[in-house]
């Protein structure tokens, strides 16, 4: 159980938030009159008054609201609590979006202390019961009654894309096939190809929004620009090697040159991370070989109890 020490807003982006003392929470929008609400999944952001207390004894000398959060409450340590978490406030019902954000513009409490706790630290969380929220209201864990929707993300790895010259094609019918078996497809991109920018996504996607399973397509090949697996690689906690190898396989009775593929499959986290060629076809092909192995991986990898003997 927490309890609510502040309640901020700000009407404009990019500034500090201001202690209200109580805001109302609008369901599916976020906090009125604040200039983050709207129709995202980072409507609201908390954080931990503990972690100020720790930054501010360094001499940080901060309020409430500096780091941009709506909401500081003690006795809760949201970094700890995995995406699709719920947390109750009287009539208020959030859901747990995403852990940490990264900082492209370095603020004036970084200029200051060289560090920024928000980050790291702070979480980000949808509506869905709006109501109203002041300081000194008591915040819990409410536990799920069904477990969170499958969650994924797809990213298209094509210069040509990429820079507008050629029509994605891939990774919007990648999309669409995840959607028809279930899944709630959170984020889709489109990537040059390269190394550095997709591990950086895959790392973001995996440790903040922490998808069930993130599909990429493209980049698989021999040519000098597909580093599509290596990327994948340099994201990677644990190998999954059998998808890859089971896709090789299956598309080797289709086409020979199934074995120029250098596709790899991965875990980061609760996450699983799958490379799937550059066509069309060739992804639904591969798609065919593993979607129905998966609600049992994702099982696993969210840490319910299963009896993989029988």
């Amino acid at each position: 159980m927490g309890k609510v020490l502040a309640v901020c807003t700000s009407a404009v982006r990019g500034v500090q938030k201001e202690d209200r003392g109580a805001a109302l929470f609008v369901a599916n929008h976020g906090l009125d009159g604040d200039a983050h609400a709207g129709d995202w999944h980072r409507q609201v952001s908390l954080l931990s008054a503990d972690e100020i207390a720790a930054f501010n004894a360094r001499g940080a000398d901060v309020a409430p609201g500096a780091f941009g959060e709506n909401l500081v409450v003690d006795g809760i340590d949201f970094r700890t609590l995995p995406v699709g978490t719920l947390l109750r406030c009287g009539d208020v019902l959030l859901e747990v979006t995403q852990i940490g954000k990264a900082c492209h513009h370095h603020c004036a409490i970084f200029h200051k202390m060289g560090d920024c706790i928000m980050p790291r630290e702070g979480i980000f969380a949808r509506v869905l019961e709006g109501g109203r929220i002041a300081a000194g209201d008591e915040m819990t864990i409410q536990p799920r009654e069904a477990p969170l929707p499958l969650q994924a993300a797809v990213i298209t790895l094509s210069d040509r894309c990429a820079a507008g010259e050629r029509q994605d094609e891939s990774g919007p019918a990648v999309a669409t096939r995840l959607q028809e078996v279930g899944y709630t497809v959170i984020e889709q991109l489109v990537l040059p190809d390269g190394r550095e920018g997709l591990a950086k996504e895959l790392i973001r996607l995996c440790d903040q929004r922490q998808p069930d399973l993130i599909l990429t397509t493209g980049g698989t090949g021999f040519s000098p620009r597909d580093l599509t697996p290596e990327a994948t690689l340099d994201a990677a906690e644990r190998l999954a090697p059998g998808i890859a190898e089971a896709m090789r396989a299956a598309s080797l009775r289709i086409t020979p040159r199934a074995m120029l593929t250098r596709a790899v499959s991965v875990v980061r986290g609760r996450t699983l991370i799958i490379n799937l060629p550059g066509s069309p076809k060739a992804c639904m092909e591969c798609m065919d070989v593993f979607l129905d192995q998966l609600p049992h991986a994702h099982a696993l990898l969210r840490g319910e109890r299963m009896d993989c003997a029988r």
